[in-house]
């Protein structure tokens, strides 16, 4: 949908720009006073770089109104079930790899080696939460998972030749 809606934009202010491509070329032959012009684009300038402002502060404003991001997903009453969980070339070694449908999860990824990434995702490959796992650092990761099934850990990040062999599992039941 996202992809969908910035297609649109990015095809409409192309076409804007070229219309006003095409406008000025077609008017570039004529020969006119120089200050009428000037003090007319100045306007337009000034009305269009205030327009864009003011158009990029409320996408801003929009796309960060949910931050944190890393927030807990399970209220303050709640205990989560804690697992740790270490990056090593090239597997996760898990304390835990099953749990149940709406059991809160709270991961602490971290690294033995180098920076790996730690996404989860489903059995139709969306990606449901990521970090960064890092040497000398642990990140967590807050979910609960309301589907049971196999859900799939990847490195997000390239780690080295056998990268792509980075997998791990989590039964939900």
């Amino acid at each position: 949908m996202v992809q969908m809606v910035a297609s649109i934009v990015s095809l409409f202010f192309m076409s804007v720009i070229t219309a006003i491509f095409v406008f000025v070329a077609a008017k570039s032959q004529e020969r006119r006073e120089y200050k009428p012009i000037k003090k007319k684009w100045y306007k337009a300038r000034t009305f269009y770089g205030v327009t864009l402002v003011i158009a990029m502060l409320v996408v801003t404003i929009y796309t960060l109104r949910e931050l944190p991001y890393d927030q807990p997903v399970y209220g303050a009453e709640t205990e989560p079930t804690i697992v740790d969980v270490e990056a090593v070339q090239f597997g996760w070694i898990m304390s835990e790899t099953e749990f149940s449908v709406g059991e809160p999860i709270e991961f602490h990824v971290t690294s033995s080696d180098v920076t790996h990434g730690f996404g989860i995702y489903d059995k139709d490959k969306n990606l449901l939460a990521q970090t960064q796992a890092m040497p000398e650092y642990t990140n967590e990761v807050y979910i609960t998972f309301d589907k049971p099934g196999t859900y799939e850990i990847l490195c997000l990040e390239y780690c080295g030749l056998a990268h792509h062999a980075m997998i791990g599992k989590i039964e939900v039941k």
